[in-house]
């Protein structure tokens, strides 16, 4: 039995019993105009008893991949469980949101404030009341990014690496990459961790942007989890996999040797080969073609797309198998 398996739940002193849907609004704070700004939170309890799955997406608020694949999974009734309970927040951060920012209206990012304080600043507030309020309540995390500014993510989930608890729950999930990474101090993720809540943290595209791929890997991966965990709907079917996911242990950026205009000519997710072209830097005025070339074989997962890059500028991120490399230094969560 499930350690959240009660049959009836209390979230913002809302009584939710067996067999009942509920939207909620988790209000924290208003904007200076006096207007409240509310989170909706989408709960669907199936009338028997099981596991509760907390979903949840825009950390970051400019983080538009996550908040589409969360409203698919409402809008096609994959969160009605046929066991347990769904959780759903497709917008964890409306301020960043209604801004198109990845921060609060403060500077702060939400996802370095964990579990926060009662009387912080305004991220660390909300960081605060979801973490007492609401996470108690989840026996599973699944937490939705995007890659920050102009960086495209490959879909991948991220894990600490040696735990093979979320290792076998990130095959499961079966995104193109399942990539170690460290767990970074006051993250929703290390939350989680020293709640012992099993999180996947789920990486793909960039901010500011819908990508249809990218949202297809998360709600099929998403249909796949609950399947796994008997709690999909009965008229569902879990996608099958074509490819097992590709486990990365180690990766490291290659950077920028000249300051330009870049010209990326490969693909995210791509096995290159050592020595192969992975992008020209140029000059505006035709006098300078610099070729930036693979330094071994390997898994690129993240491409800079910005047109201009400066001379230090990360531009891809690939897999190593090599003593070179080092854990994912990827920004995450």
């Amino acid at each position: 039995m499930a350690k959240k398996e009660e049959r009836d739940i209390v979230i913002l002193n809302e009584r939710i019993a067996l067999g009942e849907s509920r939207r909620l609004d988790f209000s924290i704070a208003k904007l200076y105009t006096a207007t409240k700004v509310e989170i909706p939170i989408i709960i669907e309890r199936s009338k028997i008893p099981g596991p509760t799955v907390l979903i949840t997406a825009a950390i970051h608020g400019d983080e538009i991949n996550g908040v589409e694949i969360v409203r698919q999974l409402i809008a096609r009734k994959f969160n009605k469980p046929k066991r347990g309970t769904i959780i759903c927040i497709p917008i964890l951060n409306v301020f960043g949101f209604l801004n198109g920012d990845r921060s609060f209206p403060d500077g702060r990012d939400l996802n370095r404030v964990f579990p926060g304080t009662k009387s912080g600043s305004l991220a660390s507030r909300v960081a605060y009341h979801f973490t007492k309020k609401i996470l108690p309540h989840a026996d599973y995390c699944l937490d939705f990014h995007t890659g920050g500014a102009s960086r495209f993510n490959a879909p991948q989930i991220r894990i600490k690496r040696g735990n093979e608890r979320l290792l076998e729950l990130a095959k499961v999930f079966n995104a193109p990459f399942t990539v170690y990474s460290n767990t970074i101090e006051k993250s929703y993720r290390i939350t989680c961790q020293k709640m012992d809540i099993p999180i996947l943290l789920f990486e793909g595209g960039k901010s500011r942007e819908s990508n249809k791929h990218i949202v297809k890997e998360g709600v099929d991966g998403v249909l796949r989890f609950l399947d796994h965990l008997d709690m999909l709907g009965k008229r569902f079917i879990a996608p099958k996999p074509t490819e097992k996911t590709v486990v990365i242990e180690k990766s490291k950026w290659i950077r920028a040797q000249k300051s330009g205009l870049l010209h990326v000519k490969v693909e995210c997710n791509k096995l290159v080969e050592k020595g192969e072209l992975l992008a020209t830097i140029t000059d505006p005025y035709g006098k300078m073609r610099f070729k930036v070339s693979s330094p071994h074989e390997g898994y690129i997962i993240n491409v800079n797309q910005s047109p201009i890059v400066n001379q230090g500028d990360a531009i891809f991120h690939i897999s190593t198998l090599n003593t070179l490399g080092t854990e994912n230094e990827e920004t995450e969560d």
